[in-house]
């Protein structure tokens, strides 16, 4: 049985509406219809499905729970926030967990103190929007084995170990939050993700797409501290995980190299201002180097976070030295010099262009002089690399037409663009968020997605609350309004 979908304008080409032919998961042609079932799509936009290529998805899915403190624009509005919480009824010896704060260019300064005379014993965990710090009151450093810590604030691997404690819940708990956030990506066009989750999800996912969790293709990835987990079970990236019906695949092995902007710990050659700080390495060059080397034995490909010029200079050098290919996960701030080597030694620029709206005021201050190659997506672009869009989620939101609009545009809530020069043309933003399919091809997988307009036509503020008709996972429908 097949499935023709008439009257179809396939983004990317001109002329007339066509019919496509859906059999057995894949497009089997275009411009001659079927006999057998089918739909008329009456001129609307077929697509190829997107993806979002850098996901922490367990942690969007908590996200969505957890209370919103993105907006604050002090510690004091904070703890406001937090009161105006407690004020609802949360119990005694329940972890409040807020999400999204960001303290760059905060007048004051966060600190445990300001949490303790409000909540008393109610242990109080704010992870910032960038995942590399928490703030936590007394009662949650002393509950996550912390206690005595001077401020209260972590950064870094300390961060990373208390969002695993607080984040962790009952299977059946957090499934059903991931079924909801699986249903609302489908909704979005969705067809695919990226998921570099800290913790090891290639169980997870099959027991989620066995319970009917199936909206989504994923990639799953590893860390190092389970890199030798992944190798003893034989998980090379690409291959198929068993009991997930060819929906999830081993994915790449995530390397993390340096911090982030907003903690100030990005490793950058010149220092943040005002400071001898240059930002935080988390591995030396010849012990990077080794972990590319196991990866590339055990037919892993690297993803190395690097979001400091130094950093990704130094995961550059690495790849090069290992002779092997992958991506560089944000590549943020990159030497002019640099750009070319992405294309020259095979590793793909995975970017999250909606870090920039959210980070130029503050690159504008502890970058200042280099922003203009700070999220350089037309200088990779044009010095030839390979450029894949993500939403690093939750640190922005899991939507690539939020994505694509801040690549198209380098523009948001109306202010002037950052750096124009560095926006890429609707064409490149939409390959990089489909998985590098620039439009629907005869034999290509029926991952595709509806909509009334044509992406490569609207405007950034369209993007933003793109209407989507249908989506489509290997010619089933994962979300339609037909």
């Amino acid at each position: 049985m097949s499935l023709t979908l008439r009257n179809a304008r396939l983004v990317g080409t001109e002329g007339e509406p066509v019919d496509v032919v859906i059999s057995d998961g894949a497009v089997a042609s275009i411009g001659a219809g079927s006999p057998d079932e089918s739909l008329d799509l009456d001129g609307r936009y077929l697509g190829p499905g997107l993806w979002d290529n850098h996901v922490h998805f367990s942690q969007w899915s908590l996200v969505r729970q957890r209370l919103d403190v993105s907006a604050a624009g002090s510690a004091a509005e904070t703890v406001r926030l937090v009161a105006d919480r407690l004020a609802s009824g949360i119990t005694d010896g329940t972890t409040l967990v807020g999400y999204g704060f960001r303290d760059g260019l905060w007048p004051d300064v966060p600190a445990k103190g300001l949490l303790d005379g409000l909540t008393g014993a109610i242990p109080v965990a704010l992870v910032s929007g960038d995942l590399h710090c928490v703030w936590l009151n007394s009662a949650a450093l002393e509950r996550f084995g912390r206690a005595g810590h001077p401020t209260g604030i972590l950064r870094e691997q300390e961060a990373f170990e208390v969002n695993t404690a607080i984040s962790t819940v009952a299977d059946d708990v957090l499934d059903g939050w991931v079924a909801d956030a699986a249903t609302a990506a489908a909704a979005r066009g969705i067809v695919g993700i990226v998921d570099l989750e800290m913790q090891l999800t290639i169980d997870d996912w099959p027991r989620r797409i066995a319970a009917g969790i199936d909206q989504l293709r994923v990639r799953c990835g590893v860390y190092s501290h389970d890199l030798e987990t992944a190798i003893a079970r034989g998980l090379q990236t690409g291959r198929p995980l068993e009991g997930a019906e060819g929906l999830a695949t081993m994915g790449p092995f995530k390397i993390i190299t340096d911090g982030s902007l907003n903690t100030r710990t990005a490793y950058c050659h010149a220092p943040y201002p005002g400071t001898h700080n240059h930002g935080e390495l988390v591995y030396a060059p010849l012990a990077l180097v080794a972990l590319l080397e196991r990866a590339r034995d055990a037919g892993l490909v690297p993803a190395v976070h690097a979001i400091g010029d130094f950093a990704n200079e130094l995961a550059l050098d690495a790849f090069q030295t290992a002779a092997v290919r992958g991506s560089i996960e944000h590549a943020q701030l990159v030497s002019t010099s640099d750009f070319a080597r992405f294309a020259e030694l095979g590793v793909v620029a995975s970017v999250q262009p909606e870090h920039a709206m959210d980070d130029r005021d503050i690159a504008d201050v502890y970058w200042a002089g280099r922003t203009d190659r700070a999220f350089a997506l037309q200088g990779l672009a044009r010095a030839g690399a390979t450029l894949r869009l993500g939403s690093d989620a939750p640190v922005a939101p899991l939507d690539p037409w939020v994505t694509m609009a801040a690549a198209i545009s380098r523009s948001r809530d109306g202010r002037e663009p950052w750096h124009p020069e560095q926006i890429i043309a609707a064409e490149v933003a939409f390959a990089a968020s489909t998985d590098g399919r620039a439009r629907v091809e005869v034999g290509s997988i029926a991952d595709l997605v509806v909509t009334e307009r044509n992406p490569l036509t609207a405007t950034d503020d369209e993007l933003r609350s793109f209407p989507v008709t249908a989506t489509m996972v290997a010619g089933r429908w994962t979300h339609t309004t037909l």
